[in-house]
């Protein structure tokens, strides 16, 4: 893991447990076949997702509400 994109990747989400499931979530689906969305020098998929995050490219989304069943 490359530690100057995981400090970069700080700065944008602060929170440590918000981050790490972040950018393990990302990492995954790059794993699977995902396309990433930035040029990345390391092909270390969570590098490559700490640097998405570090970008903006990927943000936590606590506005959606969850869904219910009623």
């Amino acid at each position: 893991m490359n530690n100057n994109y995981l400090e970069m990747a700080k700065k944008a989400v602060p929170d440590p447990k918000i981050l790490s499931i972040i950018a393990a979530k990302r990492a995954k689906q790059l794993a699977l076949g995902g396309r990433p969305m930035v040029k990345c020098s390391s092909e270390n998929y969570l590098d490559v997702a700490l640097l998405e995050i570090a970008e903006g490219k990927i943000e936590p989304n606590f506005d959606a509400e969850p869904e219910t069943t009623d």
